[in-house]
């Protein structure tokens, strides 16, 4: 079969561009799968500089995807710097401080990993200080120290009376967070109870009913517990009144006394009075009359001036002394935890170690 040369040439030129066309749209699809590829960070870590000072070195090491572009960011010192692929997915590179520069041991640094059009990031969870905590210990540790500084209610009780009439005392107790201020409010009682903390987290407190109130099984009685400007509320999940046959609650026989406690000192004050013009004659007289004996009866004037003034201190200061007056204080130490001084004129009848009990501004014993 004769085929014309022209047609010869093309069909040797068709054949020529195949593998060429072939080659290059598999090059493409590679370039495309490649670019479409999500790169991977496996682990970020740094070799922590002794001192953050300048002239101190960061070596940083990034392991992730083979073939890319590897950046790291300090925050606030410098934007990005590279990583050099020192083998296949594993980066390394190293940042020297210089004396510009803000660093702390828990400054944060980002790595970025390019591969194609996609991009990694990852942070650093490890202190640039060797021997400091880590960003994420630091945030543990906050997180921690704020959910101790929240103010909880574990429990909130009443103990539950056989009639809600005026004279019946209702006794509550609550357990949360010590060293807060507690207090209860009940529907229909104008006011609120405020608790005494008798214990470390333990509040107590008794509410007498009153004529006015208009108590009945059914009101809500809310706990607050407040601690700086946090508080917490908690609703009485128990009814005020009791069930019928239901024995009072044995916790009423072992409360404690909110104004009980122990002596814990006794001290002697002394207060000196305050002298009056007419001690400072009576002293300037007889100073008078001493300072002109001192003139050997010529009485001269300096010498009885002398003695007037010297007189009269001594005259004043005598007074004060006459009128001083002692009394005594009796430290308190109560079984919530504080302190209340009584004052005496005369020696109290207590000793230290005494168990006594706050009335009317004065102190009984507690046995």
């Amino acid at each position: 079969m004769n085929i014309p040369k022209r047609m010869l040439f093309g069909l040797i030129a068709l054949l020529v561009s195949l593998p060429l066309a072939f080659s290059s749209t598999m090059a493409w699809a590679q370039q495309s799968v490649y670019a479409d590829a999500t790169p991977s960070i496996d682990g970020f870590d740094v070799e922590p500089a002794a001192k953050l000072t300048a002239g101190s070195d960061l070596v940083f090491t990034l392991y992730g995807s083979a073939g890319g572009t590897a950046t790291v960011r300090i925050d606030r010192v410098v934007d990005k710097f590279p990583l050099a692929e020192v083998e296949a997915g594993v980066y390394e590179g190293t940042y020297t401080i210089s004396f510009r520069d803000q660093i702390t041991a828990t400054s944060m640094v980002t790595a970025n990993l390019r591969v194609g059009n996609r991009i990694a990031t990852e942070i650093l969870d490890e202190s640039l200080l060797a021997g400091a905590a880590s960003r994420s210990e630091v945030k543990r540790a906050a997180d921690a120290a704020a959910l101790a500084a929240m103010v909880k209610i574990e429990r909130f009780e009443a103990d539950p009376v056989a009639r809600l009439d005026a004279g019946e005392a209702l006794f509550f107790s609550l357990s949360g967070t010590p060293g807060a201020k507690a207090s209860v409010r009940i529907k229909g009682v104008k006011g609120k109870l405020s608790l005494t903390e008798v214990a470390a987290g333990v509040y107590e407190g008794t509410y007498t009913i009153k004529n006015r109130d208009r108590i009945s099984a059914k009101s809500a009685a809310t706990a607050t517990l407040r601690l700086g400007n946090r508080e917490a509320s908690f609703i009485l999940g128990q009814s005020l009144l009791a069930a019928p046959g239901q024995l009072p609650s044995a916790r009423r026989a072992v409360r404690h006394c909110a104004n009980c406690g122990v002596v814990e000192s006794i001290n002697v004050v002394e207060v000196r009075g305050e002298g009056s013009y007419l001690g400072k004659i009576a002293g300037g007289v007889v100073g008078a009359m001493i300072g002109s004996q001192i003139g050997k009866g010529r009485g001269t004037t300096a010498a009885e001036i002398a003695g007037a003034v010297g007189g009269a201190v001594a005259g004043n200061e005598i007074e004060k002394r006459v009128k001083k007056t002692t009394h005594y204080e009796v430290t308190v130490r109560l079984q919530g935890g504080g302190t209340q001084t009584i004052s005496y004129a005369a020696a109290p009848a207590f000793r230290v170690g005494d168990k006594v009990r706050v009335e009317n501004g004065t102190l009984v014993p507690n046995s």
